[in-house]
């Protein structure tokens, strides 16, 4: 499965090229959202080529939130650690946003590998800001510091107007999200999903992850939680975490993948759905070709059909010349005992032959020897002269 990265990919690639090309001193203005409705805008000038002005606009909070100055408990202090002096915070922030920074490039390390590892967390300010709560609950969880907001539940925000519990305790801490989606399909996939998601924890090689669970109802750590909060079509997914799962390096990337825990879900609902409709595609377009492989060829029915036609009409035409061709041995009145039978036998099979190929029999027609037609005239005299006689 695929984890989403923290950085922002766009204004990484900004940066960088922002700080390669620092001599050219060229304008910039760009504004971009990504996903969970977090929008930024970074601006540079030609006076100052050093200095870039970005501004973060953070989801909006449902209720239960509470946010300080715009942001989230303790973001400041987050960003005055992360950053140092390359960062000085701009108050108030620019309309429509939460926090606007201002970056000093010239204060960049000039080692190339710190710089970029800077640049990195610059990239991802977002999690520095939006995760700060989260960080500073899980921090203490390592140095097992019990506070007085013991048990307490916490509300952050992660999506617009929707938001996420921990409840801290002294050796572990829960984090339970309600999972809601807009489209009744994704949500019977997100429910399918998650179900998968807590069975496969049960495995042998993640014994070592935090301990998941998912309910149909709220559980019993969120009691006491707004009636609105509790609103959840796909059910509710809980993770206990321990010291262990935030030792480190590890306490970076929890946070990540707590905070973004709804949009993996999102993405890889999507992704089973996108795969869905292209196999159903592939079934239609299957049964298309089976249906057009059934249909019989009506253009070689019909010239089997033709062909058939022209052997029963050479088939007679040669039997009439073989008995033409007898006239000379056989008396003219024999001729015509043996020619008009045949001739009202094949009546009706001529008929068709005609309707069917009326071309090949005109064509036919007009080909005819002229001793055939003598002969013809030859045989119906006899005929006329006993006729006249009676």
């Amino acid at each position: 499965m695929i984890l989403l990265q923290s950085p922002s990919r766009y204004l990484l690639q900004i940066l960088s090229t922002r700080v390669r090309n620092l001599e050219k001193g060229v304008e910039l203005d760009c504004q971009w959202i990504e996903f969970d409705d977090v929008r930024y805008h970074i601006q540079a000038s030609m006076k100052n080529p050093n200095l870039l002005v970005l501004s973060v606009s953070l989801p909006t909070p449902p209720p239960e939130t509470v946010f300080f100055g715009g942001l989230p408990p303790e973001a400041i202090e987050a960003i005055k650690a992360a950053y140092g002096t390359v960062v000085h915070i701009l108050d108030p922030p620019k309309d429509g946003f939460n926090l606007t920074v201002k970056l000093n490039l010239s204060k960049l390390p000039p080692d190339e590998e710190h710089r970029q590892e800077l640049l990195g967390k610059i990239a991802s300010i977002r999690e520095v800001v939006q995760g700060a709560p989260l960080k500073s609950v899980l921090k203490q969880l390592v140095s097992r510091t019990v506070k007085s907001e013991l048990n307490k539940l916490i509300s952050l925000v992660h999506r617009p107007n929707e938001s996420f519990f921990v409840v801290p305790q002294a050796d572990k801490v829960t984090v339970v999200f309600p999972m809601r989606f807009k489209d009744s399909v994704d949500s019977i996939l997100a429910t399918s999903f998650l179900q998968e998601f807590v069975d496969a924890r049960r495995t042998a090689g993640l014994g070592n992850a935090p301990h998941c669970l998912w309910s149909p109802s709220p559980p019993q750590e969120l009691k006491g939680a707004p009636a609105e909060a509790l609103l959840a079509n796909a059910g509710f997914v809980s993770f206990v975490i321990s010291p262990r799962h935030v030792e480190g390096r590890k306490l970076d990337r929890t946070v990540w993948s707590l905070s973004t825990f709804h949009a993996y879900v999102s993405y890889h609902v999507k992704c089973s759905e996108g795969f869905m409709h292209t196999r159903m595609r592939r079934r239609v377009e299957s049964l298309i070709e089976a249906l057009d492989r059934a249909k019989p060829d009506w253009k070689k029915v019909k010239k089997a059909v033709q062909t058939r036609s022209f052997k029963r009409l050479v088939r007679f035409e040669s039997i009439v010349a073989l008995v033409m061709s007898n006239s000379n041995v056989v008396s003219p009145h024999a001729s015509a005992e043996l020619f008009f039978p045949l001739l009202f036998s094949c009546r009706a099979s001529m008929m068709d032959v005609q309707l069917q190929i009326p071309e090949i029999e005109i064509a036919r027609s007009a080909e005819e020897p002229p001793s055939q037609s003598v002969k013809l005239q030859n045989l119906r005299e006899p005929n006329s002269s006993k006729d006249s006689h009676h």
